[in-house]
């Protein structure tokens, strides 16, 4: 059952950002460079976590302590990233082919959040999946409360990666319209998901995490301004 246990968990934590990203980033190039370059500035908010986790002591006995300066760091980072993609949008825009598009922002957004999801997901799942492969990993019994402890923690990393695509679109959107409640909000969702995974009750942390997720797509297709008659509107555009 290894095997299938690994690429079930595998399917069901990247398989819906994976999708996303086929559909509505793989094909322009410029997008790809924007969700890498992305994941490029998580990479660093991971590097400053690790440097501040191994310098502040209190840290290292505090794990909700030290999640609460990871999830700052990685929108401190976040905040880095808008600034860069603001001062390089003039080439952005002469390169792409709907530079007229009122959405195009959004979708710089987008994949910007994208690209966080993606690469948090991978740093956070990737030993799990490998745990799962067998030939057996000590502590997880039939009956036990971590039976299923490899769904439950692919469910919370594709709920994880989906949210940080649309905290980038709330994000960005507060920043660009002077709206600061949405980056605010971003924040906040970003930090009750993350201490969410610390409860002990993994069902609520399900509930609660996928509500987080369809709190930040109604949020996020909000600000865009597009009326419900076009939901699929920002998914096309190129």
């Amino acid at each position: 059952m290894t095997l299938e246990t690994f690429f079930g968990c595998l399917f069901i934590s990247f398989g819906p950002v994976g999708a996303l990203f086929f559909f509505t980033v793989a094909k322009e190039p410029q997008d790809v460079i924007i969700l890498i370059a992305s994941g490029f500035f998580w990479l660093l908010s991971l590097l400053l976590s690790a440097v501040w986790w191994l310098i502040v002591s209190p840290l290292k006995k505090d794990l909700a302590f030290a999640m609460v300066f990871s999830v700052l760091f990685q929108e401190g980072f976040r905040y880095l990233y808008y600034r860069l993609l603001k001062k390089a949008d003039a080439g952005f825009l002469q390169l792409s082919v709907s530079e007229d598009s009122p959405l195009r922002r959004h979708k710089l957004a987008y994949v910007a959040g994208m690209g966080f999801g993606i690469v948090q997901a991978i740093f956070a799942y990737t030993n799990v999946l490998k745990a799962s492969l067998g030939p057996g990993v000590v502590g997880f019994i039939d009956g036990s409360p971590d039976e299923h402890f490899f769904f439950h923690s692919g469910l919370i990393t594709c709920a994880l990666a989906l949210s940080h695509t649309f905290w980038g679109v709330l994000f960005f959107h507060g920043f660009d319209s002077k709206c600061y409640q949405y980056p605010i909000i971003a924040i906040a969702l970003h930090m009750l998901s993350s201490l969410l995974t610390l409860v002990k009750n993994p069902a609520a942390a399900l509930v609660v995490n996928y509500l987080v997720v369809l709190v930040s797509v109604s949020l996020s297709y909000f600000v865009t301004g597009l009326p419900l008659s076009n939901l699929s509107a920002l998914l096309r555009i190129r």
